[in-house]
């Protein structure tokens, strides 16, 4: 009766741990950038790690933050300084890991033209795509070289940076990903300047973070970090066996440009998931302070910050 029960017991443990959901809401639509995540769920490592983890891309970037705040998905991918700005505006959430440790973004200009530097972006057009974030990250470029928004005029041209590039509708592209928007460029034939914000006044930052709500226990996510630390180290080791086995999956994603993408941001990916650099984050809280209206809050960055502070 007792190795009966034991039995029961452990038969109800191994399919509580394997039926344990978690909903991952992604930060926009599939791309190489969520490379480990991907591996992690067609590889098995989630289900390695007794979960079974559901992936949503919302249609809007905006929407990542908002859906976890009212419980729409249990943790999310978003941009760092979003976060930051969503959290002085009301909503719980907090950083507990990083997919990207460093800023992607910038500024683009084709090399043909005639913009070697940023003040020759006087009386210029810019196109850009995060109205929250883009403006403030240009301004701050821009004042560097004595220069202010009233130089320049923006189009929001909603992520189609390269096509507005390309077509001369624009002179220069705020926001373009440096390890997307360059090789997509040199595909097409052209080839690209960039300037890079931390250049330029900008601190550095987290490109991507993991999000979930204030309340919930860093714990939970425990597994959900392992595996992805375990396919992270397959990744690199297969690169190439591993982009098969994706697009196979993905059919969505499988062309050239991807392809060479998902190999330019292997070594984007930080050595665990679960890594979060305080005083950075600390430092592009303090940048939001000064370049917005509203208080920005620094304890987002993590619960296990010894000192967090408003």
């Amino acid at each position: 009766m007792k190795k009966v029960l034991i039995v029961v017991l452990l038969f109800c443990t191994l399919t509580s741990h394997a039926n344990q959901k978690i909903v991952l809401v992604l930060d926009w639509f599939l791309n190489p950038n969520h490379a480990p995540i991907l591996i992690a769920k067609e590889q098995g490592f989630f289900a390695k790690n007794g979960l079974d983890v559901a992936i949503i891309t919302p249609a809007d970037p905006n929407d990542p933050p908002k859906w976890i705040a009212i419980g729409k998905g249990d943790i999310a991918l978003d941009y760092q300084p979003h976060v930051l700005m969503a959290v002085a505006q009301g909503l719980p959430l907090k950083q507990v890991g990083t997919l990207i440790g460093r800023p992607l973004n910038a500024l683009m200009v084709l090399k043909a033209s005639s913009i070697n530097r940023i003040s020759d972006l006087k009386g210029k057009t810019i196109a850009y795509s995060a109205p929250a974030i883009d403006p403030l990250i240009l301004k701050t470029m821009l004042n560097k070289e004595g220069l202010s928004l009233n130089d320049v005029t923006l189009i929001n041209v909603h992520y189609d940076l390269t096509q507005a590039l390309l077509s001369k509708k624009v002179d220069a592209a705020m926001g373009i990903m440096r390890n997307f928007e360059l090789i997509q460029l040199k595909m097409l034939g052209q080839e690209g300047r960039v300037f890079f914000p931390e250049d330029y006044g900008v601190p550095l930052y987290s490109e991507l973070v993991f999000i979930t709500k204030q309340s919930e226990s860093g714990d939970r996510f425990n597994a959900f970090f392992d595996a992805l630390n375990s396919a992270k180290d397959y990744l690199k080791k297969h690169p190439e066996e591993s982009w098969r086995l994706i697009v196979k999956r993905y059919d969505e994603l499988n062309n050239p440009l991807n392809h060479a993408v998902w190999l330019n941001t292997l070594d984007e990916f930080p050595n665990k998931f679960q890594e979060i650099n305080i005083n950075q984050c600390r430092k592009m809280a303090e940048f939001l302070d000064k370049t917005t209206s509203g208080a920005v809050v620094k304890k987002v960055c993590a619960d296990n910050d010894p000192d967090p502070i408003r």
